[in-house]
Protein backbone atom coordinates (compact mmCIF):
# COMPACT_ATOMS: atom_id res chain seq x y z
CA UNK A 1 0.00 0.00 0.00
CA UNK A 2 1.13 3.43 -0.67
CA UNK A 3 1.83 5.93 2.29
CA UNK A 4 -1.44 8.34 2.89
CA UNK A 5 -0.84 11.69 4.85
CA UNK A 6 -1.26 11.98 8.83
CA UNK A 7 -4.84 13.41 8.31
CA UNK A 8 -7.47 14.51 6.31
CA UNK A 9 -10.59 16.69 6.67
CA UNK A 10 -13.57 14.74 5.63
CA UNK A 11 -16.61 15.86 3.12
CA UNK A 12 -20.05 16.03 4.54
CA UNK A 13 -21.40 12.82 4.54
CA UNK A 14 -24.48 13.41 6.41
CA UNK A 15 -25.95 15.01 3.08
CA UNK A 16 -25.43 12.33 0.31
CA UNK A 17 -27.77 9.39 -0.87
CA UNK A 18 -27.49 6.86 1.70
CA UNK A 19 -28.67 4.34 4.04
CA UNK A 20 -27.27 3.23 7.69
CA UNK A 21 -28.04 0.31 9.77
CA UNK A 22 -26.35 0.08 13.17
CA UNK A 23 -25.24 -3.51 14.85
CA UNK A 24 -23.89 -4.52 17.82
CA UNK A 25 -21.13 -6.99 18.67
CA UNK A 26 -21.97 -10.38 18.09
CA UNK A 27 -18.53 -12.90 18.89
CA UNK A 28 -15.23 -13.37 18.68
CA UNK A 29 -13.70 -15.91 16.44
CA UNK A 30 -9.96 -16.84 15.19
CA UNK A 31 -12.37 -17.64 11.71
CA UNK A 32 -12.49 -15.55 8.54
CA UNK A 33 -15.28 -16.97 6.01
CA UNK A 34 -13.86 -15.32 3.57
CA UNK A 35 -10.31 -15.91 3.48
CA UNK A 36 -10.22 -19.19 5.47
CA UNK A 37 -13.45 -20.98 4.65
CA UNK A 38 -14.08 -24.29 6.53
CA UNK A 39 -11.14 -23.96 8.73
CA UNK A 40 -12.31 -23.04 11.71
CA UNK A 41 -9.25 -20.99 14.07
CA UNK A 42 -7.78 -20.29 10.92
CA UNK A 43 -7.44 -16.89 11.02
CA UNK A 44 -6.38 -13.90 13.66
CA UNK A 45 -9.37 -12.90 16.13
CA UNK A 46 -12.03 -11.21 14.38
CA UNK A 47 -14.88 -9.53 16.01
CA UNK A 48 -18.20 -10.12 14.07
CA UNK A 49 -21.29 -8.03 13.96
CA UNK A 50 -24.58 -8.51 12.25
CA UNK A 51 -25.52 -12.61 11.69
CA UNK A 52 -25.11 -14.07 14.68
CA UNK A 53 -24.13 -17.41 13.06
CA UNK A 54 -20.86 -16.31 11.34
CA UNK A 55 -18.03 -18.59 11.47
CA UNK A 56 -16.03 -20.39 8.82
CA UNK A 57 -18.45 -23.28 8.47
CA UNK A 58 -21.52 -21.24 7.44
CA UNK A 59 -23.30 -20.84 4.50
CA UNK A 60 -25.42 -18.24 2.71
CA UNK A 61 -28.35 -20.32 3.52
CA UNK A 62 -27.79 -20.27 7.71
CA UNK A 63 -26.92 -16.68 7.35
CA UNK A 64 -30.36 -15.75 5.66
CA UNK A 65 -32.19 -17.83 8.19
CA UNK A 66 -30.22 -17.00 11.16
CA UNK A 67 -30.68 -14.11 13.35
CA UNK A 68 -29.14 -10.64 13.50
CA UNK A 69 -27.69 -8.03 16.27
CA UNK A 70 -28.14 -5.26 14.01
CA UNK A 71 -31.29 -2.85 14.67
CA UNK A 72 -32.64 -3.29 10.99
CA UNK A 73 -33.96 -7.38 11.07
CA UNK A 74 -33.75 -7.50 7.17
CA UNK A 75 -29.35 -7.21 7.44
CA UNK A 76 -28.90 -10.68 8.12
CA UNK A 77 -25.30 -9.84 6.35
CA UNK A 78 -22.26 -10.74 8.48
CA UNK A 79 -19.14 -7.67 8.85
CA UNK A 80 -15.85 -7.97 10.86
CA UNK A 81 -12.79 -6.76 11.84
CA UNK A 82 -9.83 -7.46 13.91
CA UNK A 83 -9.83 -6.85 17.50
CA UNK A 84 -9.00 -3.89 19.00
CA UNK A 85 -6.54 -4.61 21.86
CA UNK A 86 -4.35 -2.75 24.57
CA UNK A 87 -0.46 -2.86 25.63
CA UNK A 88 -1.69 -5.46 28.17
CA UNK A 89 -3.36 -7.63 25.49
CA UNK A 90 -7.25 -6.81 26.59
CA UNK A 91 -9.93 -6.13 24.61
CA UNK A 92 -11.45 -2.88 24.04
CA UNK A 93 -15.08 -3.85 23.17
CA UNK A 94 -16.73 -2.06 20.38
CA UNK A 95 -19.53 -0.37 21.64
CA UNK A 96 -20.88 -1.10 18.08
CA UNK A 97 -20.82 -0.85 14.07
CA UNK A 98 -22.24 1.05 11.63
CA UNK A 99 -22.80 0.05 7.65
CA UNK A 100 -23.28 3.40 5.65
CA UNK A 101 -24.48 2.53 2.28
CA UNK A 102 -24.13 5.09 -0.84
CA UNK A 103 -22.91 5.84 -4.23
CA UNK A 104 -18.79 6.05 -4.65
CA UNK A 105 -17.67 9.95 -4.57
CA UNK A 106 -18.65 11.69 -7.33
CA UNK A 107 -20.47 8.44 -8.86
CA UNK A 108 -24.05 9.05 -10.69
CA UNK A 109 -26.34 7.17 -7.64
CA UNK A 110 -28.32 6.02 -10.80
CA UNK A 111 -25.62 3.78 -12.21
CA UNK A 112 -25.16 1.99 -8.71
CA UNK A 113 -26.42 -1.19 -8.45
CA UNK A 114 -26.88 -4.01 -5.24
CA UNK A 115 -24.49 -6.44 -4.32
CA UNK A 116 -25.44 -9.47 -5.60
CA UNK A 117 -26.53 -12.27 -3.39
CA UNK A 118 -23.75 -14.17 -1.47
CA UNK A 119 -20.94 -11.07 -2.49
CA UNK A 120 -18.13 -11.43 -0.50
CA UNK A 121 -16.04 -8.21 -0.03
CA UNK A 122 -12.41 -7.47 1.62
CA UNK A 123 -11.47 -3.75 2.51
CA UNK A 124 -7.98 -2.49 3.63
CA UNK A 125 -4.48 -4.23 4.16
CA UNK A 126 -3.96 -7.10 6.93
CA UNK A 127 -0.38 -7.09 6.10
CA UNK A 128 0.38 -3.42 6.23
CA UNK A 129 3.45 -1.93 7.19
CA UNK A 130 2.71 1.90 6.08
CA UNK A 131 -0.11 4.69 6.80
CA UNK A 132 -2.88 2.94 4.52
CA UNK A 133 -4.86 5.80 2.12
CA UNK A 134 -7.50 7.18 4.52
CA UNK A 135 -9.64 6.50 1.89
CA UNK A 136 -9.25 3.21 2.94
CA UNK A 137 -8.89 3.06 6.40
CA UNK A 138 -9.13 6.00 9.08
CA UNK A 139 -9.88 6.96 12.33
CA UNK A 140 -11.65 10.04 13.86
CA UNK A 141 -13.41 10.85 16.85
CA UNK A 142 -17.16 9.60 16.63
CA UNK A 143 -18.38 11.20 13.44
CA UNK A 144 -15.81 14.21 13.38
CA UNK A 145 -14.75 15.23 10.46
CA UNK A 146 -10.56 14.60 10.45
CA UNK A 147 -9.67 11.50 9.50
CA UNK A 148 -6.45 9.78 10.92
CA UNK A 149 -4.01 7.22 9.97
CA UNK A 150 -3.75 6.25 13.61
CA UNK A 151 -6.31 6.51 16.65
CA UNK A 152 -6.25 9.95 17.65
CA UNK A 153 -6.85 11.66 21.18
CA UNK A 154 -10.92 11.65 21.51
CA UNK A 155 -11.32 12.48 25.57
CA UNK A 156 -14.50 14.16 25.88
CA UNK A 157 -15.76 12.61 22.51
CA UNK A 158 -18.66 9.83 22.42
CA UNK A 159 -16.25 7.18 20.85
CA UNK A 160 -13.07 6.54 18.80
CA UNK A 161 -14.05 5.53 15.54
CA UNK A 162 -12.31 2.93 12.97
CA UNK A 163 -13.81 3.51 9.46
CA UNK A 164 -12.91 1.29 6.63
CA UNK A 165 -14.45 1.76 3.12
CA UNK A 166 -14.83 -1.03 0.57
CA UNK A 167 -14.72 -1.06 -2.98
CA UNK A 168 -17.35 -0.01 -5.30
CA UNK A 169 -16.20 -1.38 -8.83
CA UNK A 170 -16.89 -5.15 -9.86
CA UNK A 171 -16.54 -7.10 -12.50
CA UNK A 172 -19.76 -8.11 -13.11
CA UNK A 173 -18.62 -12.09 -12.98
CA UNK A 174 -17.69 -13.13 -9.67
CA UNK A 175 -19.42 -12.83 -5.96
CA UNK A 176 -16.19 -13.30 -4.45
CA UNK A 177 -12.68 -13.17 -5.65
CA UNK A 178 -11.70 -16.18 -8.00
CA UNK A 179 -8.27 -16.73 -5.95
CA UNK A 180 -9.08 -16.99 -2.41
CA UNK A 181 -5.83 -15.88 -1.15
CA UNK A 182 -6.28 -12.46 -3.02
CA UNK A 183 -9.57 -11.37 -1.77
CA UNK A 184 -10.32 -8.52 -3.82
CA UNK A 185 -9.49 -9.61 -7.37
CA UNK A 186 -13.45 -9.29 -8.60
CA UNK A 187 -13.76 -5.42 -7.26
CA UNK A 188 -11.95 -2.21 -7.68
CA UNK A 189 -12.17 1.21 -6.19
CA UNK A 190 -13.78 3.85 -8.47
CA UNK A 191 -11.80 7.31 -9.71
CA UNK A 192 -13.49 10.54 -10.14
CA UNK A 193 -16.52 8.69 -10.26
CA UNK A 194 -15.82 6.02 -12.84
CA UNK A 195 -15.16 2.69 -12.97
CA UNK A 196 -11.79 0.97 -14.06
CA UNK A 197 -12.58 -1.05 -17.57
CA UNK A 198 -11.84 -4.37 -15.66
CA UNK A 199 -14.26 -3.69 -13.14
CA UNK A 200 -17.01 -1.61 -15.13
CA UNK A 201 -20.28 -2.52 -13.13
CA UNK A 202 -20.80 0.96 -10.21
CA UNK A 203 -21.72 -1.05 -6.65
CA UNK A 204 -22.88 0.58 -4.12
CA UNK A 205 -20.15 1.54 -1.61
CA UNK A 206 -19.86 0.12 2.16
CA UNK A 207 -18.78 2.14 4.48
CA UNK A 208 -18.20 0.33 7.72
CA UNK A 209 -17.28 2.31 10.70
CA UNK A 210 -16.70 0.84 14.60
CA UNK A 211 -17.27 2.78 17.24
CA UNK A 212 -14.89 2.04 20.28
CA UNK A 213 -14.77 3.84 24.03
CA UNK A 214 -11.75 6.97 23.39
CA UNK A 215 -8.74 5.51 24.76
CA UNK A 216 -6.34 7.22 27.65
CA UNK A 217 -3.98 9.35 25.27
CA UNK A 218 -1.40 7.58 27.65
CA UNK A 219 -2.34 4.60 26.19
CA UNK A 220 -2.78 5.71 22.69
CA UNK A 221 0.83 4.81 21.56
CA UNK A 222 0.16 1.05 23.29
CA UNK A 223 -2.90 -0.03 21.01
CA UNK A 224 -2.55 -3.07 18.21
CA UNK A 225 -5.18 -4.94 16.23
CA UNK A 226 -5.06 -8.84 16.45
CA UNK A 227 -3.83 -8.85 13.55
CA UNK A 228 -0.55 -7.15 14.01
CA UNK A 229 0.02 -3.15 14.29
CA UNK A 230 -2.55 -0.32 14.19
CA UNK A 231 -1.63 0.15 10.49
CA UNK A 232 -3.26 -3.47 9.69
CA UNK A 233 -6.89 -2.35 9.94
CA UNK A 234 -9.45 -4.17 7.38
CA UNK A 235 -12.62 -5.35 7.79
CA UNK A 236 -14.69 -8.06 5.64
CA UNK A 237 -18.45 -8.29 4.09
CA UNK A 238 -20.23 -11.04 3.56
CA UNK A 239 -23.76 -10.13 1.82
CA UNK A 240 -26.54 -12.31 3.06
CA UNK A 241 -29.11 -9.57 3.35
CA UNK A 242 -33.04 -9.94 2.61
CA UNK A 243 -32.05 -9.05 -0.91
CA UNK A 244 -35.56 -7.57 -1.44
CA UNK A 245 -35.02 -5.16 1.21
CA UNK A 246 -31.11 -4.25 -0.02
CA UNK A 247 -32.70 -3.82 -3.37
CA UNK A 248 -35.41 -1.40 -1.78
CA UNK A 249 -33.05 0.72 -0.28
CA UNK A 250 -30.55 1.26 -3.20
CA UNK A 251 -34.10 2.58 -4.91
CA UNK A 252 -35.70 4.64 -2.88
CA UNK A 253 -32.56 6.25 -0.71
CA UNK A 254 -29.41 6.16 -3.33
CA UNK A 255 -31.50 6.41 -6.79
CA UNK A 256 -33.44 9.63 -5.19
CA UNK A 257 -30.03 10.41 -3.94
CA UNK A 258 -32.25 10.69 -0.33
CA UNK A 259 -30.48 10.20 3.06
CA UNK A 260 -32.43 7.87 4.58
CA UNK A 261 -32.36 5.85 8.35
CA UNK A 262 -33.27 2.35 8.32
CA UNK A 263 -33.87 0.19 11.47
CA UNK A 264 -36.94 -2.36 12.92
CA UNK A 265 -38.60 -4.78 11.21
CA UNK A 266 -39.69 -4.81 7.70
Amino acid sequence: MFAAPDRIIAGPQGRVGQFAVECKLSHYLPDDPIVHPGEPGGSHLHQFFGAVGSNADATEEQLLGGGTTCDQQADTASYWTPVLIDEDQNFIEPIRAVAYYRAGPDVDPLAVVSYPPGMMLVAGDHTAVEPQPLSVVSWSCFTGAERWATPPDCTGAPSLRLTITFQDCWDGVHERSPVIPEPALHVAYSAAGQCPETHPVHLLQLQLAIDFPPVAPDLLDGLALSSGAILTGHADFWNTWNQEKLDNEVMHCLHLNLPCRISGRL
